[in-house]
């Protein structure tokens, strides 16, 4: 039985995880199974590698994983970056200026590191479940060295408000919804379909032999991207849209549904 793509590329949370941030049995067994066959699976989500490391270990794999939106590819085994995309500080520091002004909670991350300027125990909670262990830095303080993120966060409506406003801004960077409660401000050609797109350059994989699998905004450029584009059946409509088929939920194994349909014979 034939093996029909030679990268797989997963987004994690409201893809490959349930929504209360779990692999199921079945959903790991059929992405091993996808890497016996020869496919190399490759993470790509918004999470940095501090994040995604564990979940592809708790999959029981090794190797390259997408990581920040596309800001950064890491080799998991050395702790490598492969390739990031940089911010200087002054792109970064109207979005902060903004932040603090409206006493949102924002985090800048490094291929490695996320650095907050507050930490509540409630907030500590949030970035555990993402296995995240930020660190705390002075407010005012130099942005760190090789910034490949910042990320804004906060109830939706609250969101929804900051989207609109920076949507009226003319600036160097982009942002992009990656999630509900998530923005993400990065360089404007980071993106996980760029970052895809050069990795499967140096692997010499041809896009008809890529298989992405995801559920929100920023997944949608990885979509288009690979031969075959799956949308989880949870994604906005805008996502399924872009994709070639849509599975089933991540609640209902979407990731494992779709590699038994489509990844193989």
């Amino acid at each position: 039985m034939g093996l029909h793509y030679d990268i797989i590329a997963l987004d994690v949370d409201g893809t490959l995880l349930t929504d209360d941030h779990k692999l199921t049995q079945g959903t790991c067994e059929a992405i091993r199974e996808a890497a016996r066959r020869g496919a190399e699976i490759v993470l790509c989500t918004g999470r940095g590698p501090g994040g995604a490391i564990p979940v592809l270990e708790e999959i029981g794999l090794a190797g390259t994983i997408i990581t920040h939106n596309g800001g950064a590819t890491v080799e998991t085994a050395k702790r490598k970056v492969i390739h990031q995309y940089t911010l200087r500080e002054e792109q970064l520091q109207v979005f902060v200026d903004y932040c603090r002004r409206h006493e949102l909670h924002f985090d800048i991350s490094t291929a490695f590191e996320v650095l907050v300027e507050r930490l509540t125990p409630e907030i500590e909670e949030i970035y555990g479940q993402f296995h995240i262990r930020p660190t705390l830095r002075q407010p005012g303080a130099a942005l760190p060295g090789e910034p490949v993120k910042m990320t804004v966060s906060g109830p939706k409506d609250m969101i929804d408000e900051v989207e609109r406003d920076w949507n009226g801004w003319n600036h160097e960077l982009q942002w992009i919804r990656s999630g509900e409660y998530f923005i993400d401000v990065q360089h404007r050609y980071a993106t996980k379909g760029r970052a895809l797109e050069q990795l499967a350059r140096i692997r010499g994989v041809d896009r008809r032999r890529i298989m992405a699998i995801g559920n929100y905004y920023n997944d949608i450029g990885m979509l288009e991207m690979a031969g075959l584009g799956v949308a989880v059946a949870n994604a906005p409509e805008a996502v399924k849209s872009s994709a070639d088929v849509v599975t089933s939920s991540n609640a209902e194994e979407g990731v494992m549904r779709a590699l038994l349909e489509y990844a193989w014979d």
